[in-house]
């Protein structure tokens, strides 16, 4: 009976490997670029936040994205900082509802209709520029792009930046990140 429980898991853990994979090798080709920093790199005052002892333009960063998985139906926009000292980290701009055919996010874009900004961790319908606390130490701001297989989210206006990220999540069948740092001495 042991021999055949071992079996079965082996059979689940490969059978999960070889499905991760293949998600995996799908999006392989979805990348997301800016021309307003440098993966790695510090995130520039024009994308810090201006409040809280913060002194940045507060303006979102460019962003573009390419190869998303042939089935996209939309994409989901969620820039985040896990180095918060919160457990969920802190959300900076959530947009959601961005069409399939749109590739593309200006800096400092204005966001309209069809597309939605969700409430940010500084209780913001926009984006929020990283202002993390002074003396922190170096924080990360993900960017990332998740490409949708539905064509819409409907959240409730209530909705918090962690239930929309797990509604984003469980819709995602691709991301792609790049993460800038900043740190507030």
């Amino acid at each position: 009976m042991g021999f055949r429980i071992l079996t079965i898991l082996m059979a689940v853990i490969l059978g999960n490997f070889f499905m991760t994979d293949t998600k995996t090798a799908q999006a392989a080709d979805f990348t997301i670029t800016s021309n307003s920093f440098k993966n790695g790199e510090t995130l520039p005052n024009a994308h810090v936040y201006n409040h809280f002892g913060c002194t940045g333009g507060d303006i979102s960063p460019q962003l573009k994205w390419q190869g998303a998985p042939k089935d996209t139906k939309s994409f989901a926009l969620i820039a985040h900082d896990p180095d918060a000292p919160r457990p969920e980290g802190w959300y900076h701009w959530i947009v959601i509802n961005i069409p399939a055919n749109i590739n593309s996010l200006k800096e400092g874009q204005q966001i309209n209709y069809p597309m939605i900004q969700m409430k940010n961790d500084f209780g913001r319908l926009k984006y929020g520029g990283a202002c993390p606390p002074k003396g922190h130490g170096v924080h990360h701001y993900n960017f990332t792009i998740y490409a949708l297989d539905i064509a819409a989210l409907l959240p409730s206006p209530n909705t918090t930046p962690v239930s929309m990220a797990r509604q984003i999540k469980n819709k995602a069948i691709g991301s792609a990140t790049i993460t800038a740092v900043y740190e507030r001495k």
